[in-house]
């Protein structure tokens, strides 16, 4: 049986989900030209996807926590490479059929995947976690910590948009949301958060939710081909 705490990291999730298909569904509108916004922009927009990441990305950080205290399972980091590389292959192929010309290198998929990695190296260390994602933070605020450079360098030898992609996740600055994560088990704060009374597992909409979050990596793949298709069909 799950515990409270994962029951509680499952909604969590599970509430990131449900704000990205909606985010999802305000996109397509603007694709089929049912409304007039400017996603790139607009601060509602911009805002609304600030939020939906940062929810993805804290619980990354807490779930890479949990799973691997007190030692790292290999196991699960074996599985977990091979899932979300499969996942993140079929995002790019399928984004470059559809979008040639801004398809998806490194979107949320391909990012989760790498900062899983790094983010085992901070793991016994919470300290430096904290001062790590401050310097993350406050680097890419001023404009000190990017990755414009690496971008030149591959962008012509791998034929990568030059400016626009449908779903682009710089490391900086958010691999210091995925430590925030880290941090937040490490100093035992996330069950003041996941134990509250707004996360119950015994409620019928969390318990919806909890679905959402086990599943998520499921939902992610399939959520948009099926709403673009709808609207294509409508449309």
């Amino acid at each position: 049986m799950r515990s409270n705490r994962i029951n509680g990291l499952d909604i969590f999730r599970g509430w990131a989900i449900l704000l990205m298909i909606a985010y999802h569904f305000g996109y397509d509108l603007k694709h089929f030209d049912y409304i007039s916004v400017d996603l790139g922009h607009d601060t509602f927009w911009v805002y609304s996807r600030y939020i939906i990441v940062s929810m993805f990305l804290v619980s990354v950080g807490m779930s890479l926590k949990l799973a691997h205290t007190p030692n790292i399972k290999w196991y699960k980091m074996k599985k977990r490479t091979l899932l979300l590389g499969g996942a993140s292959l079929l995002v790019s192929v399928g984004t470059y059929l559809q979008f040639p010309h801004t398809w998806v290198y490194f979107g949320i998929l391909h990012f989760i995947l790498v900062a899983s990695w790094v983010g085992l190296l901070f793991l016994p260390y919470p300290r430096l976690a904290l001062a790590t994602a401050i310097i993350i933070f406050i680097g890419s605020l001023l404009g000190w910590l990017h990755m414009h450079g690496l971008f030149a360098l591959l962008q012509t030898s791998l034929h990568l948009p030059p400016e626009y992609t449908q779903d682009g996740v710089q490391f900086f600055p958010w691999f210091g949301a995925v430590l925030m994560g880290v941090v937040f088990v490490s100093y035992n704060l996330h069950t003041k958060l996941l134990k509250n009374t707004f996360f119950s597992p015994h409620t019928s909409p969390n318990k919806v939710l909890a679905f959402f979050g086990r599943h998520a990596l499921i939902i992610y793949l399939i959520h948009q081909p099926i709403l673009f298709g709808l609207f294509s069909l409508f449309h």
